[in-house]
Order: C-alpha cells, then structure tokens, then sequence
C-alpha cells in the first residue's frame, strides 16, 4: 500500500530489477510522497487496491501497451496522464514560448495490430535491456512527467492542461471501447453480403453479382477481355470505346454519358465492399459477435482519431444493420449535425453564424441569414470558407460568407494567410500544426532567388495555397476533436455512475458485462451499448455531456450543438 496521503499522481514504470515495477506516488504539487517496488506478480492486485482506495491519475508512457492488460484482469481506471501523447501535444505547441525538448525516446510509432491477449504485465515479464549507463524507465518516466508538469505551469492558462487531460481520457476510452468490443451479429453481415453480392464464391472468384456486372460492363464496353479490377487496363477500354476520361473515378465517371456507367459505378460500389468488408474481413476482424478494432488516438494532425486495421473509421451504411445491440441490451446512437462549422461559429465568436446555427440544420440557417439563397449554395459556401474553396460555387459565395459572418471569416482567413507565409497555426486548447517541410521551404526558397524562372514562382505560389487551405481547416477540425474529446470524457464520466444491470452482455469483457459503456466513436458520432433498462439514462448521459461540453470549450458564448440520437437495436442509419 502507498503510505501517507492519498496520492493525487502515480507514476508506474518498470524498476531496475527484473520483473519488478515501480510506484512513486506524487502529491498534488507534484512532490514525491513515496516509492514502491513490487514484482510484477503483485502488480494487478496493488493497482486496484489503490485505485479504488484513492482515484490518483495514472502516469505512464503510453495507455495503448499498459490499460489493456489491466481491462482483462477486470480493473478500470478512472483518471490518467499518458506521456507520449502528451509529449507531442507539448514539444509541438506554439502556446510555449519554451515548449518540451523533442527526443526519439518520445516519439509514438504505429502499434503491429494484434488480436491476441494483452500481456505487458506478464507474471514471466522481465527488465527490458538497458545499457548500464541508462536510468530505470520509472526514472526516466518521472523525468518527463516533471518536465511536462513544468512547461504546463509555464502555460498562460489552463487550456493546454485541458488538452492533455482531454487526450489521456481519449486514450483511455480508446483501450476500453477495443476491449468491450463494438456488439456485431455475424449472421446479418453475412445476409447482408449475400443480398449485396450473392453467395460466398470459391477463393479467388468474383462473387456472382460482381460477375454479372462485369458481363455488362464488357457488352458495354465491347470488349471482352476488359477488367473492371485493373484501373489502367480499364481506362484503355473506356478510350478505346471513345469515352476520354482522364481517371476511373466514380466522381469523373458520373458526368459521363454512355451505357457502361451504371454497371460499373455499381461494380466499383460492390467490390468496394467485398474488399473492405467481406466474409474475409468478419472472419479476420469480428470474434465472438465484438468487433475489436485498433484507435490510434490523436492518429491524425489535426487531433482526429485514426484506426489501425479493421477499417473502424469506416463502416459502410449499408453494413450499419449488423452493428447489433445483445439480447437485452440496446444501442444509444448520437451523432452531431454539422460539427465543425459550428465550432467555427463559437470559436471565432462569430454571433450572427451562432444564430444560423441555432437548431438542427445550420446550413438552413445560413439561408435565413440573407447570405445565399438555397441551402444547397450555402452547404458550398460553408465547406468552401473551412477548405479554402477559390473556384467554382463554393468560391464563388465566399465574399457573401465574408459580409455576413465576418468574424468567423476573419478567423479562417487569418488561418489561412498564417500557413501561406509558412507560419504555424494553433487549436482553441492550443495543439498546433507541424511546421512546413523541407519542400514546401526548398520551393519558396527557390521563388525568391533573382534568377527564378516563372515556372519557380507558380509552383512556391501553389505550395503556399495548399498549405493555406491546410492551416484554415487545421484550427476549424482541431477544435471540433477537442469538442469531441471533451464530449467523449463527460459521457464516460456520467456513464460510470450508472447502475450495474442484472444480465450481462455476451462478451464485453470483466469490465463492461454489466454497465452502460461507449462501444464506437467516429469524430462526432458514438454508439453507446446499454442494458435495455437503463437505455433512457444512457441516453440523458449522451445529450447532457454534450451541453457539458460546449460549456467547457467555449465558456460564455451560447452556440448550439444538438444531437441527433436515437435508441435502436441495430445502427442503422436513415435513408
């Protein structure tokens, strides 16, 4: 037991000694208040312990190898501070005038995906080999903790704190919702293929439906020999039969007129999904009616969630009806209209975009506003001004955006001439956008020499556009995760105080059997799998951490974010 106070942080890194970790328990100023070694047979028992005794934030180098070996023995943690996410939040932010010293110690690599059961903590686990010069990893772990803590107390204010407790939590969700597995019936996918493609073919043949159109596609085309599953021999075919196009996308394909369009969109559509999703995938990725995928939390620049294997940021809607809720339990599926131009709204304290975005469809209230005329033209313009449309309708509608909702353009503006200039672009909480790289640098520099040529200044000209229209979506989709992050960490808090149910789920694990808990997320959509009788708390839980949250991140300024959520046996979204 850690004596004296409860400790407010714990530090846990493995010691010096094989097969022995180590404790050092931190008050809340972030003194040491003690240490402890224990082998790594004690390990579980001595984290629950103390977890249930005194809630301390968990400090280690990543949640992604040490939270899920504690799930399968059952223990749930409630607060953490995970070292290597927080690291690049700290090293890379422009909040700082003395940011966190980068070190390849630090740096995260992409996990090997792995469907076996976790075994960091091992009863055979040993010192990882160190040279003898090098500090135990619990020394080393607390020397970045300290330094961390230090460049947060630097900090201007308290959003940067905010980030990082708001990315930990996100970690921690991340592990829990892999361990508790998102409720998948095998037998709907499986209908839902046959109807879609036909049967299971033999390997290496197409399914029957795919066969068929490819048929069509040849008659089409004229040309027997054409295959729809090789692009370049494909756009031959498409040429030789006088439909010059300069790609086989379905975006160039659909301004086509010519027989073969509607077999092969709908061709590419299927083998879309037998790639992607077919009975090879449920065989790979689905085990024990639970899909279990990887999120790589903070997986993407901006702060979005990325998924290693299993395609989770990518579940087609026509396969949304096998996500299954267990007999007894049920699915609460929420998701948000429009995120990211509202978050614009409020982050930019743009009042007459807020009062646009008052109700469930803002780009309605754009039309209301007087900006533009339909609620298409101003979908355009709304899109346009967050991506750095110049040409078309969306560029077009951009000056109307600019007299109505100036304050809001100013901000994606000023973003966007930050990044033309090669400058760095930060979040509400303050993650900041990687600095241009050696090319974009090469080609400015190269512009600027007296003896450039024209074909020079075009290309430093375009380089510093792209990176314009990066920096002005950079702020707008950053600060939406952050909302998401900090929606994810209030419905796992409200979630947690809810009641045990009386039946278990099948197969969500030691820690979730019998509770509500987060089962998927996808930037501004979750599904939540809650026993049936506590489907009408799980959802409040939903909507209330979503107000929580808009308090949180825009303090003071009324916006409206609403939920379009919905109690369902299955996910299956609306036509």
């Amino acid at each position: 037991m850690i004596e004296s106070a409860l400790p407010h942080a714990i530090v846990l890194g493995r010691s010096s000694r094989p097969a022995h970790w180590c404790l050092a328990a931190l008050g809340e100023g972030g003194e040491e208040q003690s240490v402890r070694e224990i082998p790594t047979s004690e390990l579980h028992s001595v984290i629950a312990e103390i977890e249930d005794r005194a809630h301390p934030r968990w400090v280690v180098r990543s949640l992604r190898d040490a939270y899920p070996p504690l799930l399968a023995a059952g223990i749930r943690i409630r607060r953490a501070h995970d070292l290597l996410l927080c690291h690049a939040i700290l090293r890379d932010t422009a909040s700082l005038a003395d940011p966190v010293p980068a070190s390849p110690r630090w740096t995260r690599t992409d996990p090997t995906v792995s469907v076996a059961a976790p075994a960091l903590f091992d009863l055979h686990d040993v010192a990882v080999s160190r040279a003898a010069d090098e500090p135990a990893e619990i020394d080393e772990l607390r020397a970045e903790h300290a330094r961390q803590q230090a460049a947060l107390r630097r900090a201007p204010d308290g959003r940067l704190a905010l980030l990082c407790a708001a990315e930990s939590t996100g970690a921690l969700v991340a592990e829990e919702m892999t361990a508790a597995g998102l409720p998948w019936s095998t037998a709907v996918h499986k209908r839902l293929l046959a109807d879609a493609l036909g049967p299971r073919p033999v390997p290496g043949a197409r399914p029957a439906r795919m066969a068929e159109l490819a048929a069509s596609i040849a008659e089409a085309l004229e040309d027997p020999s054409v295959n729809p599953d090789s692009p370049p021999r494909l756009l031959k075919s498409l040429r030789r039969a006088g439909i010059l196009v300069d790609s086989t996308s379905r975006w160039e394909l659909g301004e086509v007129e010519h027989p073969v369009v509607e077999p092969l969109l709908a061709y590419k559509k299927l083998a879309r999904l037998h790639a992607a999703n077919g009975w090879h995938w449920l065989a790979e990725w689905v085990r024990d009616e639970r899909f279990r995928p990887v999120y790589l939390t903070g997986g993407v620049v901006t702060g979005r969630w990325a998924s290693s294997g299993g395609g989770a940021l990518q579940i087609p809607r026509s396969l949304r009806p096998a996500v299954r809720a267990d007999e007894g339990w049920t699915l609460v599926c929420a998701d948000v209209a429009q995120l990211e131009p509202r978050v614009l709204a409020a982050m930019s304290q743009d009042r007459a975009m807020a009062a646009a975005a008052h109700g469930a469809d803002l780009y309605e209230g754009v039309v209301r506003s007087g900006a533009v005329q339909t609620r298409q033209d101003a979908k355009y313009a709304v899109l346009g001004a967050m991506y750095g449309a110049t040409t078309g309708p969306s560029g077009q509608l951009g000056p109307r955006l600019r007299s109505v909702f100036p304050r809001a353009m100013a901000l994606v503006d000023g973003a966007a001439k930050v990044g033309e200039d090669g400058g760095v672009v930060s979040t509400l909480l303050g993650r900041s956008s990687p600095p241009p790289d050696a090319t974009w640098t090469a080609a400015q520099s190269r512009a600027s020499d007296p003896d450039a040529g024209g074909a020079d200044e075009r290309l430093a000209r375009s380089r510093a556009r792209d990176r314009g229209r990066f920096t002005r979506n950079f702020v707008v989709q950053g600060t939406a995760a952050e909302w998401s992050l900090l929606w994810l960490a209030e419905i796992r808090h409200r979630l947690f105080a809810l009641p045990d149910a009386a039946r278990a789920a099948r197969d969500s694990g030691p820690v979730f059997s019998r509770r509500p808990h987060l089962a998927f997320f996808l930037h501004d959509e979750v599904i939540v799998h809650t026993p049936r009788e506590l489907a009408e708390d799980a959802a409040r839980a939903v909507r209330e951490a979503a107000d929580a949250a808009t308090r949180r991140l825009f303090p003071g300024f009324a916006i409206d974010i609403p939920l379009d959520l919905r109690v369902a046996d299955d996910a299956a979204k609306a036509s």
